[in-house]
C-alpha cells in the first residue's frame, strides 16, 4: 500500500509539460509486435502499466531494451499467442495485444482484462470486429481464444459505438489483413489518430484517421521505425484542474490546447482565467475568489468532455459557488471517488453514472483511498484544496497514469509527499 500525504491550503507557481500519453503509448507497444525491424519509441515514461506491457511484451517472445527514456522493441523471433494470466489481469490494456498475435502467431489466448474497476467494460466489439475479418472466436469461462491460421481478410464493420480500444484493435488487424478494411463509427479521438500515424510511418496504408471512417488497405508485414507518442492531454487536464483548485499561476508546455479544449473551456466558466499559445496554456486563479457553479457536464466520445477528465471536474466543482452535475455516458462506475469527497466534507451524491455537488464546500484533511487511476488524482486535486492535512492511501493506482504527480505538484508549491 502506497500513501500520499497532502496539506491544502498551497498555491501552484510555475511551468510544466506533460510526459507523452499513456493512451497512445500503450497501444504503440502492441502494435510493435506487427513490425519486422526495431522499433524505437522515443519519451516513453515509466508507468505501471508500461512496465506492465514490457513485461507482456517479453513473456510472448518480443525483444524489448530500455535506453534511458526510449525503449526499444523487437518481435522477428517466433512468438507465443499464450498471454500470461497475472499480466492481463493487471490492466485493461491487455486487450491490445489480440490483434497483432493473431495476425503474426495465428491464435491468441487472452484471459479477461483487468485495469480500474469502471464498471462493464465488454470486448464484444473487439470480438465482433475480429470475427468479421475471419478470426474463429470461442469464449471458455475467464479467457477467450481467437484462431485465424489462414490469416485476415478485409470487411466492412460498423462499431456499435465509437469505443477507442476496439477501433485501436480492429486498426492494427485491418493493416495485416488481405484486402481493404472499412470502420465505420469508429472514435475519432486524438490517441487512435497518433496510433494510425505510427501505423502509417510503419508501412501501413490508412485513412480516414480522427473521422468515424477509417478505410485501411492490408499489408503483408510493416517494417521498424522511430517515433515519439503525442503528449499526455489527460495529465495535462490534470495539471490544469490543480491549478483550478489550489489558486495561483501555472503554464502548461508542450501540449496544444486543442487537445482539452473541452475542460479548457469548462475551467474558463468556472472563472479560471486562460491565456493560450500555439502549444501551451498559461492559468491564473486567485484562490480567493470562488469558482462558478452550475455546471453540467456530460463525459463522452471525442471531442466531448472526456471520461477521463470527469473527476477531476468533480474535483474543482466541490467548493464552486453553486450546485453542479456530471454524467458520464461512457463508463458505470466512473465515480467512486464521492465516497473520499464526502469524508474530506463535501455535498455529494453518486447516482450510477451521474455525480452531484452542491458546491460550497469547505473541505477538510481527511483519512481517504483511491479507488481508481483519475479517482485518485481527483482526490488528490481536492485536498489541495483542503484545510489540514489528508492521506490518500491506495496511492499506487496513481503510478499506473502518472510518473510522479506528488513530485511534480511538489515542484509547484504544493506541500505533497
Amino acid at each position: 500500500m502506497q500513501t500520499i500525504i497532502i496539506t491544502g491550503g498551497r498555491t501552484l507557481q510555475g511551468a510544466i509539460c506533460p510526459e507523452t500519453a499513456k493512451n497512445s503509448v500503450l497501444p504503440l507497444l502492441a502494435a510493435s509486435l506487427l513490425c519486422q525491424g526495431t522499433v524505437r519509441l522515443r519519451a516513453v515514461p515509466r508507468l505501471a502499466d508500461v512496465e506492465t506491457s514490457i513485461a507482456l511484451l517479453r513473456a510472448v517472445g518480443a525483444g524489448v531494451q530500455r535506453c534511458g527514456s526510449e525503449l526499444l522493441l523487437c518481435a522477428e523471433a517466433p512468438l507465443c499467442g499464450q498471454i500470461p494470466a497475472p499480466l492481463s489481469g493487471a490492466m485493461r490494456s491487455s486487450v491490445f495485444y489480440l490483434a497483432p498475435l493473431l495476425c503474426r502467431v495465428g491464435s491468441v489466448r487472452l484471459p479477461l482484462p483487468g485495469g480500474c474497476r469502471l464498471g462493464p467494460r465488454p470486448v464484444d466489439i473487439h470480438l465482433a470486429g475480429l470475427a468479421a475479418l475471419g478470426a474463429a472466436v470461442e469464449l471458455e469461462g475467464d479467457a477467450v481464444t481467437l484462431r485465424a491460421p489462414g490469416g485476415l481478410h478485409g470487411a466492412d464493420f460498423a462499431l456499435r459505438l465509437p469505443s477507442v480500444g476496439a477501433t485501436l484493435t480492429l486498426m492494427m488487424a485491418a493493416c495485416c489483413a488481405v484486402g481493404t478494411t472499412v470502420l465505420r463509427g469508429a472514435a475519432c479521438e486524438p490517441e487512435v489518430a497518433d496510433t494510425a500515424r505510427f501505423l502509417s510511418q510503419c508501412g501501413a496504408q490508412i485513412q480516414g484517421a480522427g473521422t468515424p471512417t477509417l478505410v485501411i488497405q492490408g499489408a503483408e508485414m510493416l517494417h521498424g521505425t522511430a517515433y515519439t507518442p503525442m503528449p499526455d492531454r489527460i495529465a495535462a487536464a490534470t495539471y490544469a484542474a490543480a491549478l483550478a483548485c489550489a489558486g495561483g499561476e501555472v503554464s502548461i508546455a508542450r501540449c496544444r490546447p486543442a487537445y482539452y479544449a473541452a475542460f479548457l473551456s469548462f475551467l474558463q466558466r468556472c472563472g479560471v482565467e486562460i491565456f493560450f499559445g500555439a502549444d501551451s496554456v498559461t492559468l491564473r486563479r486567485d484562490p480567493a475568489v470562488p469558482l462558478h457553479g452550475a455546471q453540467t457536464l456530460c463525459a463522452n466520445a471525442w471531442p466531448a468532455f472526456a471520461t477521463d477528465t470527469a473527476p477531476l471536474a468533480a474535483a474543482v466543482l466541490l467548493c464552486a459557488d453553486a450546485p453542479s452535475e456530471i454524467y458520464d455516458a461512457l463508463f458505470a462506475r466512473r465515480f467512486a471517488c464521492a465516497a473520499g469527497f464526502a469524508a474530506m466534507g463535501a455535498a455529494c451524491s453518486e447516482q450510477g453514472r451521474r455525480l452531484q455537488m452542491q458546491g460550497g464546500a469547505q473541505l477538510h484533511g481527511a483519512e481517504v483511498s483511491a479507488p481508481d487511476l483519475r479517482g485518485g488524482a481527483a482526490l488528490l486535486l481536492a485536498a489541495l484544496a483542503a484545510e489540514g492535512t489528508t492521506l490518500l492511501h491506495d496511492a499506487g493506482h496513481l503510478a499506473r497514469g502518472y510518473a510522479d504527480l506528488p513530485g511534480q505538484l511538489a515542484a509547484l508549491g504544493a506541500d505533497v509527499r
